[in-house]
């Protein structure tokens, strides 16, 4: 390359008029001057001395705050991973799921012999959206072929054996499936059912996962980001420390459940580090699904769960609209007046759910309201807590990942309500609503008339948080090479 000064006073020179950005964002002004050396390798290296500055005062930053939980190898060797730590990928990859779980509660679970009404209460006494079905061991071969036993923490003898998970969708169904029928002794025959003939009714119990506490959050995203909305991590793993992948079988002293909720509030309380995809759009992220299905004001619950059923659905929008001959119509560009999902089943008082059951949607949790607003929060016997009932739990995070606001949570008698975004919506602002009111997805309405576009779930914020990371860091690894060559 010519020289355009002497060596010994190098000259300087600006750059463009239009600023340079570095792929973490970071911006060289007009005003930044560069030696006259500024070649595209040498702005390139320029880049990555930034983003190591940027890694380096990040890592101090969070060591101060005791913010780092790594494994000890992960310590002792910091040098050489101090690359793969930078950038948001790094992030997620430094952190484990052992964090998450960490500040949750016991299980909420139910024994195999409990009955659908035993298991309806311990739902709303514990306030979640679905339970685990503890089995004697060596009996069962548990949902999805999966062996996840809990074992004594003295002698590592298998103690009990978890079968599967039931949500009140599963329940519901199972009433559904009665008919017409009215009568009252038909339901009390239904709901005496063990817990265990219904697992599998909704797809969510057709499978137990379970991730390695070692797991990294970046690993769970991409379980969740394919729909999986829960896992349980085993506070002590039997499994060897390289394996941290979804497990299917597992032995452990106790397990604590850790949701999509969880990650998602993980992402909010580090939005600094998460950077520009959270200043994305929701629309420019391709975070928003356009197909969407809902349901008519009118349109029966036992029908709205049938069809729910069928189409493997937990939640639909509710919209203004006559009632389809198919149930579940296109809810696209009609107006969304609330939600209906399984957490408003779950709310529902057992003695009154089959009266309830052939009401429309929106009566049915006009009902629901009113019960709450009477006080009615608790099960409406004592046999939750009797034999055969639900485990009793510690306090800690709710472990409902499913749409329950933070009203319903606490107790007040605030109305639930409903949550949207735009497509203009950015995806921080997605993720804040999404935590503050405890919802798993936000429907997407036009912005001028409020007409239903399309639905921003969870597993869609997964989804694109992840890509982004995994983007980013093709990126600089692709930037290291170029430097290096």
């Amino acid at each position: 390359m010519q020289r355009l000064s002497s060596p010994r006073t190098p000259s300087t020179r600006t750059l463009g008029r239009k600023p340079l950005k570095t792929p973490l964002g970071h911006t060289l002004h007009s005003s930044t001057r560069l030696p006259v050396y500024a070649t595209r390798k040498n702005i390139l290296r320029l880049a990555m001395a930034q983003m190591r500055v940027f890694g380096d005062e990040h890592g101090q930053q969070e060591l101060l705050r005791g913010e780092f939980h790594g494994s000890s190898s992960d310590k002792g060797d910091n040098s050489s991973n101090k690359k793969a730590r930078a950038g948001l990928c790094g992030l997620l990859r430094e952190r484990k799921v052992l964090e998450l779980a960490r500040g949750k509660r016991r299980l909420v679970e139910v024994p195999y012999t409990a009955t659908l009404a035993h298991a309806a209460n311990a739902l709303l006494a514990g306030r979640v959206s679905a339970v685990t079905v503890a089995a004697p061991p060596g009996h069962w071969i548990g949902a999805g072929g999966s062996m996840i036993v809990e074992s004594d923490p003295a002698t590592g003898a298998a103690r009990k054996h978890y079968i599967g998970m039931v949500n009140m969708l599963d329940i519901v169904i199972h009433i559904a499936e009665a008919g017409q029928d009215n009568e009252d002794d038909d339901l009390d025959r239904r709901m005496a059912v063990p817990v265990s003939s219904v697992i599998g009714h909704s797809l969510e119990g057709l499978t137990l996962w379970t991730l390695h506490p070692n797991t990294s959050v970046l690993d769970c995203m991409e379980t969740f980001s394919k729909g999986v909305h829960r896992a349980l991590v085993p506070l002590e793993s039997s499994a060897p420390d390289t394996i941290v992948a979804v497990e299917l079988v597992e032995s452990a002293p106790a397990y604590k459940m850790v949701t999509q909720m969880d990650v998602v509030r993980f992402l909010r309380d580090h939005g600094a580090e998460l950077g520009a995809v959270l200043s994305r759009t929701v629309g420019g992220l391709g975070a928003a699904s356009e197909a969407v299905l809902a349901v008519a004001s009118r349109t029966t619950v036992i029908e709205a769960v049938r069809t729910m059923r069928a189409a493997s659905l937990t939640a639909v929008p509710v919209v203004d609209a006559p009632v389809d001959a198919y149930v579940l119509q296109d809810g696209r560009g009609k107006k969304v007046v609330e939600t209906f999902s399984a957490t408003d089943l779950r709310d529902c008082p057992v003695a009154r759910l089959r009266a309830w059951l052939g009401a429309g949607v929106t009566e049915f949790k006009e009902k629901v309201a009113e019960y709450r607003r009477e006080g009615g929060r608790r099960p409406l016997d004592s046999a939750a807590a009797g034999d055969g009932g639900a485990q009793a739990t510690d306090d800690g995070y709710d472990t409902d990942d499913e749409d329950d606001t933070a009203a319903g949570r606490g107790g007040g008698e605030e109305e639930k309500r409903m949550v949207t975004c735009t497509m203009e919506s950015t995806l921080g602002e997605v993720v804040e609503k999404a935590v503050e009111n405890h919802v798993h997805r936000l429907w997407v309405v036009d912005e001028e008339e409020g007409l239903l576009r399309g639905v921003v779930s969870l597993t869609d914020v997964l989804r694109v948080v992840r890509e982004a990371a995994l983007g980013e860091d093709q990126e600089l690894h692709s930037l290291q090479d170029i430097v290096s060559s």
